[in-house]
């Protein structure tokens, strides 16, 4: 059985702990550790984690923790997963992996002052430098993108194993209403706006799959070779500051809080990722792949397993229907299970053979570092407004 530590005690964390539970006696959370030590105490409370270290450090320091599971903001990404390694743990990282956070800048407002181009070397080098930890040490880096572990994602992969077809044009979003956690609005603790936070998913699955195309059909991944890229931020515009009403959030300080990005493969083909905070009705989670031959949806949210109706809000205000929807009145689309369908129990199962058996996880390394290296250089095809070829970088 895998033994896992976790940092962290928020959102994520509480969805890796549901996840943890289906996995009876292949793995289990063995302890817990979070910024302040009472989170940490109410987490394990309620999970029924059996220890609570007062530190990180002390987390690692245990023999009876075989890997740990970041779910912390992602500028401690990189600090932890390395120290990690270093204690011979194997990792579980968030996404994204690591990302530029203003460490060798004096300027308050990173994302507005940093050329994009120093942001993409160090991003690279950071990742590149987690990755190298992990080799070291002998230990798996688990990279937690649920998109490739959701069930109508894993679908598509079957069909297109089936049809034989290739991928000429992926189209992928992740958007909603904007994230209410304070790390978020800064670059130095987000590492980027609506490109990096959400565009991770998206573009990890656009990449994965592309991937899976590449060794099914001739041994080796299709690669991603250039990007171009738009970034605003829309709620700064006048045409959102004129409106009184505010639905969405717009607390943003020097991130983007829209994007759009098209992934140019080596093979010729395309995909298209949409990540924005500026989407009302519930988190939007798609994935379309459309090939030579077929066209394959994957609706990951929203989707119709079970629709329901009100006409008064309060009358289903009591049941939980999906992630940030703001009202449940009208038609709604409720996921009976919507951590499975997004792939988080799937995800930690393939996590713990992966770690019990040495072998590589669906999501790993490799994912890890072409979600970080292809998303920074779309901020700098962004900023300069023209395509950027990733190999523009040694």
């Amino acid at each position: 059985m895998v033994r896992i530590g976790l940092a962290g005690a928020g959102f994520v964390a509480d969805i890796h702990a549901h996840a943890l539970k289906s996995l009876e006696g292949r793995a289990a959370l063995w302890a817990v550790c979070a910024a302040r030590q009472e989170r940490a105490e109410a987490f394990a409370r309620r999970h029924g984690v059996p220890q609570v270290t007062s530190s990180y450090e002390a987390l690692l320091a245990r023999d009876d923790i075989d890997a740990v599971d970041l779910c912390v903001p992602n500028h401690l990404h990189a600090e932890m997963a390395i120290a990690a390694a270093r204690a011979g743990k194997h990792i579980i990282v968030e996404k994204p992996l690591t990302g530029y956070f203003g460490d060798d800048s004096a300027e308050e407002r990173v994302g507005d002052a940093v050329p994009k181009l120093h942001m993409w070397e160090r991003a690279r080098q950071t990742a590149r430098a987690i990755l190298d930890a992990a080799t070291s040490a002998g230990v798996r880096l688990c990279y937690a993108e649920n998109f490739v572990y959701a069930p109508p994602v894993e679908k598509i992969r079957r069909f297109i194993r089936q049809s034989g077809g290739a991928i000429l044009d992926l189209r992928a979003e992740e958007s909603h209403s904007g994230s209410h956690a304070a790390y978020s609005r800064r670059w130095r603790t987000s590492g980027g706006g609506s490109l990096l936070r959400m565009g991770s998913h998206p573009v990890g699955a656009v990449l994965h799959l592309k991937a899976f195309e590449g060794r099914l059909r001739v041994g080796a991944p299709i690669r991603p070779a250039w990007v171009t890229a738009e970034t605003a931020r829309l709620t700064a515009t006048e045409a959102y500051r004129n409106r009184p009403e505010r639905f969405i959030v717009d607390a943003w300080e020097d991130v983007e809080d829209w994007s759009v990005a098209v992934i140019g493969f080596d093979d010729g083909t395309r995909a298209t990722v949409f990540s924005t905070d500026v989407s009302l009705g519930g988190v939007k989670n798609v994935v379309q792949a459309y090939l030579s031959n077929a066209v394959l949806y994957a609706n990951i949210n929203p989707n119709s397993s079970v629709m329901a109706y009100a006409p008064d809000g309060r009358i289903l205000s009591g049941e939980y229907i999906a992630e940030k929807i703001e009202t449940s009145a009208g038609w709604q689309f409720a996921s009976p299970d919507e951590d499975w369908m997004r792939g988080y129990p799937q995800e930690m199962a393939d996590f713990a053979r992966a770690i019990s058996t040495g072998d590589e996880p669906l999501s790993g390394a490799e994912l890890a570092y072409d979600v970080v290296d292809v998303i920074y250089a779309g901020y700098l095809s962004a900023e300069q407004g023209r395509r950027v070829a990733l190999a523009e970088l040694p």
